[in-house]
């Protein structure tokens, strides 16, 4: 498996839009932390980044041969609001940048049955190029529940049209997580996001989904105890032959007594430990 870092680790849990460090210092970071790639975001990188830009981004990661694991090209999909969708219908700047950046798969944002038209163009556009199109396990989505999102997939029916597994997103919507539920979605699932969350009646943020009402959850880094079972999610991983991306997917730290190098070298310790275990 390939162990990627989210532009999300140098980013506000509640604000996706202005990064905390530069691209080439968070290569950097990358490198130093011990991971094999970067999952990249409009934070960093996309649409709206000039040509000159992306070139750079690409010289930067190539010199410290790191890959790009996948795109979320733009502001909207990440926020996952009502104007997420929106690049389903002019997917080619999207494909362009996956282009220029070596990323094999694009994040996109359904919301609604409508979108499912646009989503099929889009896939048929990527299949073109040899890029997938992928969306992740996420609240308010159409992709909410289990029976949601196989549905939803085998609705769109698209051979490179598959999913981000994640683990948090499924839990503050009531759903399992671990070996059976990897096992109902192992043929679509391109893409593992890992994030760390614990569900508390007083938790200090507050999410709401459209299956599960709001939900109130207190974050915590990836190698903290008591949140997400992820010796649960690498025992079905494993369990499947999984050997896709494994993607932090944690935002910057709360403590600030700890810098992103710091969180991020401990979860790439602790993701590689799991690793093991499950070989």
């Amino acid at each position: 498996m390939q162990l990627s870092v989210s532009c999300r680790i140098a980013e506000g849990f509640l604000s996706k839009e202005d990064a905390r460090m530069s691209f080439e210092a968070l290569a950097d970071l990358a490198v130093a932390a011990g991971y094999d790639a970067i999952c990249m975001r409009a934070s960093q990188i996309g649409v709206q980044s000039t040509p000159d830009e992306v070139r750079a981004a690409r010289r930067i990661l190539d010199e410290r041969s790191l890959n790009v694991t996948m795109i979320s090209g733009d502001f909207d999909i990440v926020y996952n609001n009502e104007r997420g969708p929106n690049c389903l219908r002019n997917i080619t700047p999207y494909l362009n940048l996956a282009d220029a950046l070596g990323a094999p798969m694009i994040r996109v944002c359904i919301k609604q049955s409508e979108d499912i038209i646009h989503v099929q163009n889009a896939a048929d556009a990527a299949a073109q190029r040899g890029l997938k199109i992928v969306h992740q396990c996420h609240v308010q989505s159409l992709f909410e529940t289990l029976d949601e999102i196989e549905a939803r997939v085998r609705e769109i029916n698209r051979p490179n049209f598959g999913l981000v597994f994640e683990a948090a997103n499924l839990e503050q919507c009531g759903q399992d997580y671990g070996p059976p539920a990897i096992e109902r979605l192992t043929p679509w699932i391109e893409n593992v996001y890992l994030q760390n969350q614990r569900i508390s009646a007083t938790g200090a943020i507050r999410l709401n989904t459209w299956c599960n009402g709001p939900v109130p959850i207190d974050l915590c880094e990836i190698y903290e105890p008591d949140g997400i079972d992820f010796a649960s999610v690498f025992e079905g991983l494993q369990a499947i032959g999984y050997d896709g991306p494994l993607t932090v997917h944690q935002s910057a730290p709360e403590d600030t007594s700890l810098t992103a190098l710091d969180t991020a070298t401990q979860t790439a310790t602790f993701l590689r430990q799991l690793m093991s275990d499950n070989t």
